[in-house]
């Protein structure tokens, strides 16, 4: 058997694996007798808190994490200079700036182990649907905050990716050039996916054109979208735009449209999400959304040291996201 967690603690006591945290750290009010109770247990099965509830105990948190179960195919970008990277730069500022250190878990594959981590929190990039990573830290009553809104865990704290603003966006702007605009969204459940397919759907019944949507897995990245993109475009050539979220998904795209014979944007617009080296360096240049993520990675910091109990509070502002237009959705002027 192995070293007993915090989670066979809880439930030997009968109590959250937030409640037996509680209990050691002294950072939150646990009844007296239920803290004798759990310290009881703790002794009878053999558990012992780490490091990191010591820190607590006096106030003070020493490392934070930041994750994601994004696999680096969409994720890192060139030279791994991607979405989940400008998140750690800006995250990383803000942490030292509050005398935290944070650390950048890599995306995890399905072998990968967090066992050997050790921090006061942690901040998870985009989870999807019964994401393993969020259970990792809830199994060991870590504090956990996320970027952009966990589907269906509605309790977590969350700063706001404004996905359904930037869907809007990048829809309203691909559906005024005219003619069908179709979507391509990750496979994987993430709240930004989500609401992309719920504005679309909405936008596209609005203009009484029919859907035209698939999904891809993001564990295929450029190749698999491209593919994918191939197959859509020869079987539906009255498509006219697409908008296409993941920004590794949109350079695929424009392979595939040169292998059908569809000059960009001549022949077809294109849009995608993030403002990154890819969407600036692809040729054409892709129209894209700053989403201000200098901005979401010092919120999220602030956010989970405010629930650690270092800062007071307070509301998280973030600029709303603004619309990047470039060459690949905007016919020249004649």
């Amino acid at each position: 058997m192995g070293k007993p967690t915090i989670a066979d603690l809880a439930k030997a006591a009968g109590v959250s694996a937030t409640t037996v945290s509680h209990a050691f750290s002294g950072r939150r009010y646990v009844d007296p007798e239920t803290r004798k109770r759990i310290e009881a247990l703790a002794e009878a099965i053999g558990y012992r808190p780490n490091h990191r509830a010591r820190r607590l105990r006096t106030g003070g948190a020493g490392s934070i994490a930041l994750v994601s179960s994004m696999p680096f195919a969409v994720a890192a970008g060139p030279s791994r200079l991607g979405f989940l990277m400008e998140i750690a730069a800006a995250a990383a500022v803000t942490a030292f700036s509050r005398g935290i250190s944070l650390c950048l878990v890599p995306p995890l594959g399905p072998r990968d182990s967090l066992d050997a981590l050790e921090v006061d929190g942690a901040i998870v990039v985009e989870p999807e649907l019964d994401d393993p990573v969020l259970d990792f830290f809830f199994d060991r009553g870590v504090e956990v905050v996320s970027i952009g809104r966990a589907p269906g865990r509605d309790s977590l704290p969350f700063v706001d990716l404004q996905s359904g603003a930037t869907a809007h966006l990048l829809l309203d702007h691909l559906l005024e050039g005219g003619g069908r605009v179709g979507l391509i969204t990750g496979l994987q459940r993430r709240n930004s996916y989500i609401e992309m397919e719920a504005v679309y759907a909405e936008r596209v019944a609005q203009a009484g054109l029919s859907a035209i949507a698939i999904r891809v897995d993001e564990r295929g990245g450029e190749q698999a979208a491209a593919a994918a993109a191939e197959r859509l475009l020869r079987d539906d050539p009255t498509i006219s735009a697409l908008c296409v979220p993941v920004d590794a998904f949109a350079t695929g795209v424009l392979d595939a449209a040169g292998i059908v014979g569809r000059t960009v944007p001549h022949d077809l617009r294109l849009a995608t999400r993030y403002d990154g080296m890819r969407a600036r360096l692809a040729t054409p240049p892709l129209t894209a959304v700053d989403l201000h993520l200098d901005q979401v990675a010092a919120a999220a910091v602030d956010l989970l040291l405010a629930r650690l109990g270092q800062l007071d509070p307070a509301p998280t502002i973030v600029s709303p996201p603004s619309l990047v237009l470039r060459a690949s959705s905007v016919l020249p002027s004649r």
